[in-house]
């Protein structure tokens, strides 16, 4: 992080302080607190950081950003919200910075998509990315603070729960270029239908100037019509030959896919180390913001070669002649359909579907937990697992729609007991459910009964 003047912080959150000097890191935790550190006091549902401010001076913070008096003397510079401050901050030292900053953003796939972005934009410029999932309202200003004066680029990630998150989050990070991924049903629980969701989406072009483009799925039929006003949409799709960026002539196994990228200089052929047709729709997103950055599709489509999933995303590994998809990171009915489809097109003997409960559906849940089995069906799943008591639906809807092997349990290690003595050479078997679901922990139980490395 570039140095900045205690003043000036005070300045950008809408304050002021007499105290004199720089720092040259910010944190919320005290645990990172380190000298000369600026340490932003959160609130939250069980800790409030203002109980630990006196501590973080005492770890060498150089001053504390707080919402009340708490007696520290001029190293405490006094906000209205924290929380804002923290986001106004960041808004400011992003400022500091010309260089182009892509934001990403959609119900499924915006962390792959960004990871792919990273990947195209890093081949011709450093590029800081967003990591792990600081993609909400403290990570997402935390990572703009990561920027240093040798960076080039920056891809960063927008989760939302609610209205108004990406809205504040745009306002620090002011894209130059927006991606939107997909409209799903993540979180209608809270946005109450796809049209809100799509308006919550949306609101990533408020903290772009009005030129500036968005990068939009042109499969999607939500965004496939969205009204972006004065930005100019760039669509890239996989069954509309008419959008800007598509593809078409696709062929996969277990571990690639080719296909033929059709654009306004092209059309080139590419041939990229993952499978499903979901990751086609984000090499395509990254070829659009590679060009519009000034890197050639060609350029891209070499940079995506070397491009690996991350974390427990959709990562695809064989043992014993069995192949695992671990994808435990999160769940809602499109990854569902996304992963049962890879599932599906895996060339293996049986296919097995270990499938756990989806969450923050509100109403649509039943629903949503319904239609996996169908997926599942669709897909050609042999056998059934499911985990959890809304995947009981899951597993009613997959026998309805014709498996004809479904298990239901409500204990992980019984589940990994039934499927470890269930494998056999040569099967095929996913993992995925909600992040809160801890899915991965079968897998683990189920590589150490059958003496397996993680």
């Amino acid at each position: 992080m570039l140095p900045l003047t205690y003043k000036e912080a005070a300045r950008a959150a809408g304050s002021e302080t007499s105290l004199e000097g720089k720092f040259t890191s910010v944190t919320t935790d005290t645990r990172k607190a380190v000298k000369d550190c600026l340490f932003i006091a959160l609130a939250g549902e069980k800790f409030d950081g203002h109980d630990f401010a006196a501590a973080a001076l005492e770890k060498g913070a150089g001053a504390v950003m707080v919402e009340r008096d708490l007696g520290l003397g001029e190293r405490q510079i006094i906000v209205g919200s924290t929380g804002q401050a923290l986001l106004d901050l960041a808004g400011y030292y992003r400022s500091l910075f010309k260089i182009p900053v892509v934001g990403v953003t959609g119900s499924v796939g915006k962390t792959t998509t960004k990871e792919m972005i990273a990947a195209v934009l890093g081949s011709k410029y450093k590029t800081l990315k967003t990591e792990g999932n600081h993609n909400n309202e403290i990570g997402m200003p935390l990572t703009l603070f990561e920027l240093e004066k040798d960076h080039e680029a920056a891809v960063i990630e927008m989760g939302m729960n609610h209205f108004g998150e990406i809205s504040r989050m745009t306002a620090a990070a002011k894209p130059d270029i927006a991606v939107i991924s997909n409209i799903g049903v993540s979180h209608i629980e809270n946005l109450g239908s796809r049209e809100g969701i799509l308006k919550a989406k949306l609101e990533i072009l408020e903290g772009m100037k009005g030129d500036s483009p968005i990068v939009l799925n042109g499969d999607d039929d939500m965004l496939s019509k969205a009204d972006t006003g004065s930005h100019p949409r760039v669509f890239y799709s996989v069954s509309n030959s008419s959008c800007a960026y598509t593809a078409f002539d696709i062929t996969s196994t277990d571990d690639e896919t080719e296909f033929t990228v059709g654009f306004s200089g092209g059309p080139v052929r590419a041939c990229l180390p993952f499978t499903g047709r979901h990751n086609i729709y984000n090499a395509l997103a990254a070829c659009a913001v590679g060009e519009l950055c000034g890197i050639s599709v060609e350029q891209a489509l070499e940079a995506l070669k070397n491009y690996k999933t991350t974390g427990l995303r959709q990562k695809i590994v064989k043992k014993n002649s069995i192949t695992f998809i671990e994808d435990c990171y999160n769940a809602s009915p499109d990854s569902q359909a996304a992963a049962l489809a890879v599932l599906g097109s895996m060339n293996s003997g049986r296919k097995i579907a270990v499938l756990g409960d989806m969450l923050e559906l509100g109403s649509y849940s039943e629903t949503a937990h319904r239609l996996v089995g169908k997926y599942a069906a669709q897909n050609g799943a042999d056998i059934v697992f499911t985990y959890g008591e809304q995947s009981l639906l899951t597993a009613e809807s997959a026998k309805e729609n014709g498996v004809k092997d479904v298990r239901t349990f409500s204990d992980k290690n019984e589940l990994a007991a039934s499927l470890a003595g269930e494998l056999k050479e040569g099967d095929a078997v996913l993992f995925k459910a909600s992040r809160y679901m801890k899915l991965e922990e079968v897998i683990y139980k189920v590589f150490e009964i059958l003496d397996l490395e993680k």
